[in-house]
């Protein structure tokens, strides 16, 4: 998604695109010389370019610069991430791990690109996130 772009909605969008760009949400930066200690709460778009050392929940997205650091879990709808993550990344409908990605953590979001050279070390979920189904119980029958 670049800065600049179109507030009208394309019909190639997906519906989260669509949202972005017709909302006027916030756009939030911590920039590459600070690092924040504590919670990010934000409805809008975060970018970090420098250090969060705690959680970050985001209702539209988060933008991981290369060279950037979260020691902490994000939550938000799309994770597009460049830098290095010690946390596990909960995306709603997508996470993007570009080629200069580390993820050292779990992974739960309904899609998933991981361009050539990007690394997430931890496990993957695919799917709803807000799945409403119990997960299958598994019994164990020891005795026969």
């Amino acid at each position: 998604m670049a800065i600049f772009s179109s507030t009208t909605p394309r019909s190639e969008d997906t519906p989260a695109q669509a949202r972005r760009r017709s909302d006027h949400t916030s756009l939030s930066i911590v920039a590459k010389d600070l690092t924040v200690v504590g919670d990010l709460n934000t409805e809008g778009v975060v970018k970090i370019e420098g250090q969060v050392k705690g959680t970050i929940r985001a209702a539209t997205q988060v933008l991981l610069a290369p060279g950037a650091l979260v020691v902490g879990d994000i939550h938000t709808a799309e994770a597009v991430v460049g830098g290095r993550v010690e946390g596990n990344v909960h995306a709603s409908d997508r996470v993007e791990v570009q080629a200069t990605a580390e993820i050292q953590g779990d992974v739960l979001t309904r899609r998933i690109v991981v361009l050539e050279g990007g690394s997430v070390n931890g496990s993957l979920k695919m799917g709803s996130l807000h799945d409403p189904r119990p997960e299958p119980e598994q019994v164990l029958d020891l005795d026969g």
